[in-house]
């Protein structure tokens, strides 16, 4: 499929992906596949279509509309407890150091150092700007006197998607406003 027509191009078309209770799968980040997966799936019947751009594709014999929010066919269990990646950490954290608030220059901090045998779990990581980061260096927090604002925790799949959701992706296409829910009091 090479030939499109309408305003945009088919890769400024991404599909919002819904779990079959018509949920994102994700909402940070969001749950978006490019236009030829969206199709892809069309075609393999794994979601339906709910709704789409004005844009389309052709091929010789075909002409198709993008898909702009799919739903899957499938419900699929999302996991209770997301994994330990850095992104995830600084997520839990909104994006903020733990000691100051700041918000540039992010690194995680072990509150028990390594060299102290504090291990990269999530009770012992938070997210640290690299001048208190290094203002803290190896010590305990006590020596140092520097506590986090919050006490680290593991956090659920369900506060990670509640965080993410204070922080909306650039583009926002209408047609899926339905079903993204950026007020942060809604329950899962």
């Amino acid at each position: 499929m090479l030939n499109t027509t309408a305003h945009s191009h088919p890769d400024s078309c991404p599909a919002l992906v819904l779990n079959a209770d018509f949920r994102p799968l994700s909402y940070y980040p969001l749950s978006l596949w490019s236009w030829q997966d969206a199709i892809k799936a069309v075609f393999l019947e794994r979601v339906n279509i709910v709704s789409e751009y004005e844009t389309e594709v052709h091929s010789p014999s075909l002409a198709v509309r993008l898909p702009s929010v799919v739903s899957l066919k499938t419900y699929i269990k999302p996991a209770v407890y997301p994994a330990f990646t850095r992104f995830n950490v600084f997520l839990r954290d909104r994006f903020e150091c733990q000691y100051c608030g700041n918000n540039n220059d992010l690194t995680f901090d072990h509150l028990v150092p390594r060299s102290r045998g504090g291990q990269t779990t999530w009770e012992n990581v938070v997210t640290a700007c690299s001048p208190c980061n290094l203002k803290k260096g190896g010590q305990l927090p006590k020596k140092s006197g520097m506590w986090p604002a919050q006490k680290p925790v593991r956090p659920t799949v369900y506060q990670l998607h509640k965080n993410g959701r204070l922080f909306p992706p650039n583009y926002l296409h209408e047609s899926w406003q339905d079903y993204l829910y950026w007020d942060t009091e809604l329950e899962p």
